[in-house]
């Protein structure tokens, strides 16, 4: 099998000739490569000649970290600039200069949630009092967000994406931050039609959240990504319940 067959078969409950496995983020580039990605405001206002040096530069070594560590699957999160629809244009650059080097080897995700997430210490107030005081308005809120990362999700499978990782983080070692009745109200059902429109696309789809999950388990089960990740042993997950959870379903 090639690493990408290998991925996909495990994604579909086939059994891969090798365990596949790949990180969210490889963060020692520097130590291990002697390299960094670029990436930053200040490749902002640089010409497309200069950012398309940049993207080959990211492609190549995106390849050489998943030579090294043997990777099915590569995680494009890294552009020269910070600016859309500019970071489109480069991950979708980045995307030809994969397949160039490597033909389609390796399975190819990017971000792609479009769900709540656990708010930043700074914003936590003010989402807290919104959520309770201003229900309808925070489930306009989560459409629009449900609708735009559909969009975005069908322009980027049209540019050759294979599937995606749905990175919003829903609990905390202690438990989910939103109780299972909030859950199934302002996040089930959109991450559900996310999910969804990917599948019916052709793409993969991964969800990530780390925590304790057991309370919501269920409901993130329903929606039928292709796989969990990461069950966090900090937080307390057990796969054998998670796989036993799964089999129910």
């Amino acid at each position: 099998m090639t690493p990408k067959e290998r991925a996909i078969a495990a994604l579909t409950g086939q059994i891969p000739d090798e365990v596949p496995h790949f990180e969210l983020a490889v963060l020692v580039t520097e130590e291990v490569f002697g390299m960094t990605f670029f990436q930053g405001r200040e490749n902002d206002p640089k010409p497309w000649k200069e950012r398309e040096k940049m993207v080959w530069h990211n492609a190549q070594l995106y390849m050489d970290i998943a030579e090294r560590y043997e990777h099915s699957i590569i995680m494009i999160t890294h552009m020269p600039s910070s600016i859309f629809p500019q970071r489109d244009e480069e991950l979708f650059y980045t995307i030809r200069c994969i397949r160039e080097i490597a033909g389609d080897k390796y399975l190819l995700i990017t971000h792609g949630d479009g769900t709540l997430a656990i708010p930043s210490g700074d914003d936590m107030e003010a989402f807290c009092y919104e959520i309770a005081d201003h229900p309808d308005e925070f489930e306009l809120k989560a459409e629009r967000m449900c609708e735009e990362a559909i969009e975005k999700a069908k322009r980027y499978i049209d540019r050759g994406i294979d599937g995606f990782a749905l990175c919003s983080d829903y609990a905390f070692n202690s438990g989910p931050f939103l109780s299972p009745a909030m859950f199934s109200r302002f996040i089930t059902p959109y991450l559900f039609r996310i999910v969804r429109a990917m599948r019916e696309q052709g793409a993969y789809v991964i969800k990530h959240t780390d925590g304790n999950i057991m309370p919501i388990i269920d409901q993130i089960i329903s929606c039928q990504p292709h796989a969990l990740h990461s069950l966090d042993p900090m937080a307390g997950m057990d796969i054998k319940e998670v796989k036993e959870k799964i089999k129910e379903s």
